[in-house]
């Protein structure tokens, strides 16, 4: 509202304070997408505005699915590792430009992260329906066949060819979810003035913070099952990575799903690891990378990475954690489950990775805030080596 204008013929002018903005208005759906529930709540003043926001959220997820997913045989990702040995296949310059950064990130994160790693995802996947670990002469051919030598991306314009050895297959999984949030984030209207995106209990972007808070407030597991705190982010991406989330079991023993790529192995310690920074994409990697490498080694690649901050925590109660971590994320830690129950309101210590209503998209867009579900029934699970889009359980 603008000031009015001076009156002349009274001969003063009339000041108008100017009205207080209205109160943002919130919408809020859930769908499934990539494997698990793709949550969106988003704020501004204009409802349909939010409300077509929030499908072209979904249906941009729906795009880059339909790009990487390793479950669809006619996505991009799928063509490629068909193809494996023989021709380059064409593909949509996204796709080679998404897998040069994740080549790129496989040289900084020393080999730790890399998406070529699905020659050892098969091997293992074999292992369990079998009952019997590889053997090392197992390993080392299936070892030989990851790493982004492998890959060979020509690029020209929006499209790309692209060729991968014989034996090599390609598996975003690890890195899909941030990737499709930053795509979400980065499309989103100029009316949407917050909002939080949540892949439930792996991936997250807070943007801007709700009314009257400092941001938005997320709780998070610990590996042993219990709670390891609260975050406060304000445009912050955040990756959750836990290495026994999901785990196989061969002859006796547990294995987790995450695998070094360097040495084709199965973590078997039991830790999580919480990335925070400005690119939801890298905190994926980061996050995969911090289970992966030594801990000191884990930090120490995070605190030299451009606007990131990590934790990184051990079952039996050790901790590592960047310099700057408690700051950027007003860290309160917890000994047990929240003093107060988990309220409705979304700024308060709710959303991801624990944050669960998910309202399917086919419901009436609903403006009440979202519900936070009981601690108790999430825990955080991503995988390095999860498919990009598994079918439902």
């Amino acid at each position: 509202m603008t000031p009015r204008a001076a009156l002349p013929l009274l001969g003063i002018a009339l000041g108008c304070a100017t009205a207080p903005p209205p109160a943002p208005i919130e919408r809020s759906a859930g769908d499934y997408a990539m494997g698990t529930a793709l949550e969106v709540t988003l704020l501004g003043t204009d409802v349909l505005a939010l409300e077509r926001a929030i499908e072209d959220a979904f249906d941009e997820v729906e795009r880059i699915e339909s790009l990487v997913s390793t479950w669809r045989p006619s996505s991009d990702v799928s063509r490629i590792n068909a193809a494996a040995g023989g021709e380059p296949v064409l593909v949509d310059g996204e796709v080679a430009a998404l897998l040069t950064h994740t080549s790129e990130l496989t040289e900084k994160t020393s080999g730790a992260f890399d998406v070529t790693v699905g020659p050892l995802v098969a091997l293992w996947r074999e292992a369990e329906e079998r009952g019997r670990r590889p053997s090392r002469a197992e390993l080392a051919a299936a070892r030989a066949r990851v790493g982004p030598a492998h890959l060979d991306i020509e690029t020209d314009g929006t499209r790309a060819r692209i060729a991968l050895d014989a034996g090599s297959a390609i598996d975003l999984g690890g890195i899909a979810k941030g990737y499709a949030l930053d795509r979400v984030r980065a499309k989103l209207p100029g009316r949407v003035v917050a909002g939080l995106l949540s892949f439930g209990q792996s991936s997250a972007w807070a943007i801007g913070k709700p009314p009257n808070a400092a941001g938005w407030r997320l709780l998070a597991r610990a590996p042993d099952g219990g709670f390891a705190g609260v975050l406060t982010l304000r445009d912050r991406a955040l990756s959750v990575s836990a290495n026994l989330g999901s785990s196989r079991e061969i002859a006796g023993r547990r294995y987790g799903h995450i695998l070094d790529p360097r040495t084709g192995n199965p973590l078997i310690a039991r830790r999580q690891a919480l990335v925070v920074g400005g690119d939801a994409t890298d905190a994926e990697a980061l996050s995969k990378a911090l289970l992966v490498l030594a801990p000191e080694e884990g930090i120490a690649l995070v605190e030299s990475w451009p606007d990131a901050e990590a934790l990184l925590l051990d079952a039996d109660g050790r901790s590592w954690r960047t310099e700057g971590w408690d700051a950027e994320t007003r860290f309160e830690e917890l000994d047990g489950p929240p003093a107060e129950p988990v309220p409705a309101d979304s700024s308060r210590a709710c959303g991801a990775p624990i944050f669960s209503r998910c309202a399917s998209r086919n419901s009436p867009v609903r403006s009440a805030r979202p519900t936070c579900p009981c601690p108790a029934t999430s825990a955080p699970a991503t995988s390095s080596t999860a498919p990009a889009a598994a079918p439902p359980a």
